[in-house]
């Protein structure tokens, strides 16, 4: 485990970007954990620091939708409980398997995301009609997604925002808030299913979580501010660079 002191300026500042980043569109762990992996930590404990660190992250973008009157987490307890059940089983697979099934999956889906976000140029600018029952909707991404985050994680933020688009008519803006509060919830909970296995690096992650915490605060300002035209290319941008990075690991 990395004990360098100069370590941390470079912590901040990764934090601090993907925080911005992802608290308007989502992929802050495309900038956080190959950081973490690069600086030597083995990959479970990588991806325990990310889920500590990423935690702080969502929190703050989701408190500040909230408080913006964006999102209600309130009209959200099935997601949530359902996304947090998932993400334990998920958070606790991982340790005991690896997670290069999925790897050559995901790519694949979320191309299918930025092809169809892509060709709906309108994606997301008002709010729509529901197309499934808002409880069937929660039942099913919650557990599936909630697994999918605490397992592997890339992306997940992606799939989100296009399903609450897709499934329950939010526009653009309403589907990015509640989608924060729905990767909070993933991320805390396999955060203590990662610390139960002894898979968290507190130092680095808390210099991380400080930059996490004033990045998220920035985007999420700017995503308010700036509305869906703003959201739109940065959403469809962070998902074609999901989608290069995860296909450069597993075949480039």
């Amino acid at each position: 485990m990395p004990d360098a002191y100069w370590l941390l300026p470079l912590l901040f500042a990764t934090g601090l970007f993907a925080g911005m980043v992802d608290s308007v569109a989502g992929g802050g762990g495309l900038i956080t954990l190959p950081v973490l992996l690069s600086i030597g930590l083995p990959p479970k404990l990588a991806l325990g620091t990310n889920k500590f660190q990423s935690s702080f992250g969502s929190f703050t973008a989701s408190l500040y939708y909230s408080r913006r009157g964006i999102v209600d987490p309130a009209s959200v307890k099935l997601g949530i409980v359902c996304t947090v059940i998932g993400a334990v089983l998920g958070a606790w697979t991982v340790q005991m398997l690896e997670s290069d099934v999925l790897s050559g999956i995901v790519p694949f889906l979320l191309l299918a995301i930025a092809l169809y976000a892509f060709f709906t140029p309108r994606l997301g600018e008002v709010h729509t009609f529901a197309k499934m029952p808002e409880r069937l909707f929660f039942i099913l991404t919650g557990i599936v997604l909630g697994f999918y985050d605490g397992f592997f994680g890339p992306g997940v933020g992606s799939f989100w925002t296009i399903l609450f688009v897709f499934g329950l008519g939010f526009d653009l803006m309403k589907a990015t808030g509640y989608t924060k509060v729905m990767n909070f919830a993933s991320n805390i909970v396999s955060f203590v299913v990662f610390l139960i296995g002894g898979h968290i690096w507190f130092m680095g992650g808390a210099s991380m979580a400080v930059g996490q915490i004033v990045g998220s605060r920035i985007g999420s300002s700017l995503a308010v501010k700036k509305g869906v035209r703003f959201i739109r290319p940065l959403y469809v941008t962070v998902v074609l660079a999901t989608i290069v990075k995860l296909m450069w690991e597993r075949w480039g």
